[in-house]
């Protein structure tokens, strides 16, 4: 399969590029084409402009970051743009969480007093209910229907199959009830089942 992933910027003339590459998926020279970005806006932009085929989106739809579900992914079932969410430990504080020790880092920066205390108050609820962080951090993108794949960044064979074995893990029903119930995720947010462990990244 040949896919294009075609990054623009918010001054840049696009037209002429998507037209090239709407003949090239027409004449079945590529298969489909999108973007690989970290915000929002750009994506509905281009939305406006051609027909996407997939967005790979970097940390805006996390546990922390829920602000796609105003009007971006949305739009994505709507135009059935299939979504790749990558960054979903932003940039690692989800993957850390805050007792190791280690810088904390959010958003490609040390994490900030707000942030910090807001995994704090995820992290309790997690520990009462016995679910790893970062398998929560992993399975949480999942769940919403525009999301085909997650792409955490994976730097060894250790991170990976740690990486497999929390994504295999089965998280309860209450503990995304309680996290709902909290504030800490936002009530329209879809939330995996416990069925839904074992599917793919």
């Amino acid at each position: 399969m040949a896919t294009t992933m075609h990054a623009i910027g918010s001054n840049s003339r696009t037209a002429g590029g998507f037209r090239a590459l709407e003949e090239l998926r027409a004449s079945k020279a590529i298969d489909g084409f999108g973007l690989g970005v970290n915000e929002t806006a750009i994506c509905l932009q281009a939305m406006r402009e051609t027909r996407l085929d997939m967005v790979l989106l970097a940390g805006r739809y996390t546990l922390l970051e829920q602000d796609a579900l105003n009007a971006f992914l949305p739009t994505c079932v709507a135009q059935n743009v299939s979504v790749v969410i990558g960054g979903p430990y932003n940039s690692g504080i989800l993957a850390t969480g805050t007792r190791s020790g280690a810088p904390m880092h959010y958003d490609y920066a040390i994490a900030p007093p707000a942030i910090v205390e807001r995994v704090r108050r995820i992290e309790r609820i997690a520990d009462a209910h016995a679910v790893p962080l970062a398998a929560a951090a992993l399975r949480f993108p999942i769940a919403h229907p525009a999301v085909a794949r997650v792409l955490p960044g994976l730097a060894s064979a250790a991170q990976v199959e740690r990486t497999l074995e929390v994504y295999n893990t089965k998280i309860p029903d209450d503990f995304w009830r309680d996290l709902r119930q909290a504030g800490l995720i936002r009530a329209d947010a879809p939330v995996p089942s416990p069925a839904m462990a074992g599917t793919e990244l």
